[in-house]
């Protein structure tokens, strides 16, 4: 478990990722999976105006449970169109309200921008995410694929105003490098960025970290150099953004290593995701609840400096 300023509830260091089916289509099956999820000690769950049926069916099962105050709910704002972005103070307040009806509650835990609109200036961002913080709406909020610069920018100004910056982001970290924007509209990745990395565990800001395993890379279903077989386990997206020859030499020694302490290459791959100096917390979504429950256990055990630094070389 973790902490996140801002918010009096321990959070688990994974997120269930609610981007998938069956909760994003809508399922009869989602609401045993979410009960397994919960069961498993996972209390954050991920969301997004854009992820389907996802916020629609994540307030239904929380109402039915009646588990709100044993929850996490963490959605965002701004959508993607046409490879394109635009987000500001009337999407913001739009999609908050929107989100709050669907989600079935009268304040949203961690609230984040999906993406960042360069042509909406920081200010405006801060100050209209303040005045939904100060109506009770929100309690944290933050970025999902913003820079470290553009957030230091913008709590910079926070700062000079006496108002709350962006207290947390949720960029792509993991083992596998992203090597073009999966999705357009400006996925950002921290992934090999030594700078962002350090920037992050020097202010200790909580780190979301998406798509850990490579959106299937390190799933362990296909072997280092098999680019066949990675291909039909990928779908296009993760084609695009990690199957290159750099991430391949990164497998074979995820597989060496697994071989070694007689684990899972997914499990090795998110042990490095908690071996660094971040507080950092990570995005997950499966139907399996030996996945899940492999998650945890590499959250609580991150590979040793020196393993982490041989996966990376």
């Amino acid at each position: 478990m973790g902490n996140v300023p801002g918010l009096t509830k321990t959070v688990s260091r994974i997120f269930f990722g609610t981007a998938n089916p069956p909760v994003s289509t809508g399922d009869i099956t989602a609401y045993d999976l979410l009960d397994s999820v919960l069961e498993t000690g996972i209390n954050a769950f991920d969301c997004a105006r854009s992820y389907g049926k996802a916020e629609e069916i994540l307030g239904k099962w929380i109402e039915s449970r009646k588990c709100r105050e044993k929850v996490i709910i963490l959605t965002k704002c701004g959508d993607v169109k046409a490879g394109t972005v635009s987000v500001n103070r009337s999407v913001i307040m739009e999609q908050l309200n929107q989100s709050l009806e669907s989600l079935r509650t009268d304040c949203i835990d961690i609230y984040l921008l999906h993406r960042d609109d360069p042509n909406t200036p920081v200010e405006e961002f801060i100050d209209t995410l303040n005045k939904a913080k100060e109506a009770g709406k929100i309690k944290v909020f933050g970025v999902s694929n913003w820079t470290h610069q553009r957030i230091e920018k913008a709590n910079r100004y926070a700062e000079s105003k006496g108002l709350t910056g962006f207290q947390v982001s949720s960029p792509n970290y993991g083992l596998a490098l992203q090597v073009q924007d999966l999705w357009g509209g400006g996925c950002v990745s921290i992934s090999g960025d030594k700078a962002a990395c350090s920037w992050y565990a020097g202010n200790q800001m909580p780190v979301i970290a998406y798509s850990s395993l490579g959106r299937g890379f390190f799933s362990g279903k296909f072997k280092a150099g098999d680019y066949e077989s990675a291909r039909c386990h990928m779908d296009s997206f993760a084609q695009k953004g990690y199957l290159c020859e750099a991430n391949m030499l990164r497998l074979r020694r995820a597989e060496k290593l697994a071989d070694r302490y007689g684990v899972s290459v997914p499990e090795i791959a998110m042990r490095y995701v908690f071996s660094n100096k971040m507080n950092i917390f990570a995005v997950v979504s499966t139907t399996s609840a030996e996945r899940l429950r492999m998650n945890i256990h590499a959250a609580n055990n991150p590979l040793s400096a020196e393993d982490a630094a041989y996966l990376e070389a």
